[in-house]
C-alpha cells in the first residue's frame, strides 16, 4: 500500500472547498429569512435588497436591471440599513440602561421633593395653627435675646405662612 502525500490530501480537501463556492454563485434571503443558495438567479418574487450575492459579487447585478436616474427614485427605494453588530446591540443596551437609570434617579429625585414638601407643609400649617391660636411665639433680636413677636411681627408671619400653604394645595 502506498502512503498519501499530505500535500496532495490537503490539495484535495482545497479543492472541494473551493468547489463548493464556485458552485453556489447567487445568495438571497427567502420569505422567511432562510438563506437560499444557487448557481441560477432568484426568482422575480425576491425583492432586491434580499439578494446577498451575485456573481458579480454585489447584492444587485448589473444587468439585472436597467441603469434608471437616481434623483427620480432616490424618494421611492427605502434605504438599506447596515446589518446589526454586536457592537450596536451593546450601545444601544447602553443606552436603555443609561436612560433607565436617568428615569429612576428623576423619580427618587421627584419622590424626596414630594416628601419634603409635604413636611414643610406640615410644619406651615402647625406654625400657623400657633399663630392663630395667639400663642406666645418668640425670635431671637440682633444680640441674640429673645423677645416674643408684637402684633405687626405676627401679621407678617402669618402672611408669609399664607404663602407657602397655597403651594402645598
Amino acid at each position: 500500500m502506498q502512503k498519501k502525500s499530505p500535500l496532495l490530501s490537503a490539495g484535495f480537501i482545497l479543492s472541494l472547498l473551493l468547489s463548493q463556492s464556485v458552485m453556489a454563485q447567487y445568495i438571497w434571503l427567502n420569505e422567511k429569512g432562510v438563506k437560499q443558495y444557487s448557481d441560477t438567479p432568484p426568482p422575480k418574487s425576491v425583492p432586491r435588497d434580499k439578494i446577498i450575492k451575485t456573481p458579480f459579487g454585489t447584492a444587485r447585478a448589473a444587468s439585472a436591471a436597467p441603469v434608471e436616474n437616481t434623483s427620480t427614485t432616490s424618494a421611492s427605494n427605502p434605504k438599506l440599513e447596515k446589518p446589526v453588530t454586536i457592537a450596536s446591540k451593546n450601545e444601544d443596551f447602553n443606552k436603555r440602561k443609561l436612560a433607565k437609570e436617568e428615569a429612576e434617579k428623576k423619580s427618587a429625585d421627584e419622590k424626596q421633593q414630594n416628601a419634603d414638601k409635604a413636611k414643610n407643609c406640615e410644619r406651615a400649617k402647625s406654625y400657623k395653627q400657633s399663630l392663630d391660636e395667639g400663642m406666645l411665639i418668640m425670635s431671637r433680636d440682633k444680640n441674640g435675646e429673645r423677645i416674643p413677636l408684637d402684633e405687626a411681627q405676627r401679621a407678617r408671619e402669618m402672611a408669609d405662612v399664607k404663602k407657602v400653604l397655597a403651594d402645598c394645595r
